[in-house]
């Protein structure tokens, strides 16, 4: 399996994981269609941001999800994928794409 397709079908099961606990529990803080990634170049500084899935589609995200699989893998005990950058550049790079 390339490298997007994982990528997309890593996010879709957080999704799904993430929107089953929720359901389970009465609430959700992560939209149906939505995902969570957790951005930041240190543990101690990584930020949770919940990012639309209609991101994975846009070549520059992909990028950077392509970078963050190479550091971190996707498997994380935190239920999101990490994208190992600054927070200004995800902010720059992502309010291109709303």
């Amino acid at each position: 399996m390339g490298i997007l397709p994982e990528i997309i079908h890593h996010a879709r099961q957080i999704t799904h994981r993430s929107a089953s606990s929720h359901h389970r529990s009465g609430c959700s803080d992560v939209p149906k269609g939505h995902f969570v990634v957790y951005v930041g170049e240190e543990e101690d500084e990584r930020k949770r941001f919940v990012v639309p899935l209609s991101y994975l589609k846009n070549p520059l995200f992909q990028e950077l999800l392509s970078q963050a699989a190479e550091e971190f893998g996707f498997e994380h005990q935190v239920g999101g994928i990490m994208i190992p950058c600054a927070h200004d550049h995800f902010l720059s790079l992502t309010s291109g794409l709303n």
